[in-house]
C-alpha cells in the first residue's frame, strides 16, 4: 500500500510541476518524452494478473457488459 500512496505522491508531484513550466522547449522535450513512452510495447512487460484483467475487460466489452462512463467515474473518481 506505501508504494502506491508513493506512486501516487509523485504524480501529483509531478503535475504540480508541469503546471508550472514556462519554458517551451522544457515542455517540447517532456512531450517527446512522453510520445515516445507511449509507443513502446508495453504487453511484454505486463504481469499475468494485469493480462488477465485486461483481457477479461476485452471479453466484457465484446459481450456488450459495459458502464457508462458516469459509473467509472465514481467507481474510480478517487484515484484520478
Amino acid at each position: 500500500m506505501q508504494t502506491n500512496l508513493n506512486i501516487q505522491t509523485k504524480k501529483i508531484n509531478l503535475i504540480q510541476w508541469l503546471s508550472t513550466i514556462k519554458d517551451e522547449s522544457l515542455l517540447n522535450k517532456v512531450s517527446t518524452l512522453i510520445s515516445s513512452e507511449t509507443k513502446k510495447n508495453w504487453w511484454p512487460n505486463t504481469s499475468k494478473n494485469e493480462k488477465a484483467s485486461v483481457e477479461k475487460g476485452i471479453e466484457n466489452a465484446d459481450s456488450g457488459k459495459l458502464n457508462p462512463h458516469s459509473k467509472a467515474k465514481d467507481i474510480y473518481g478517487k484515484w484520478l
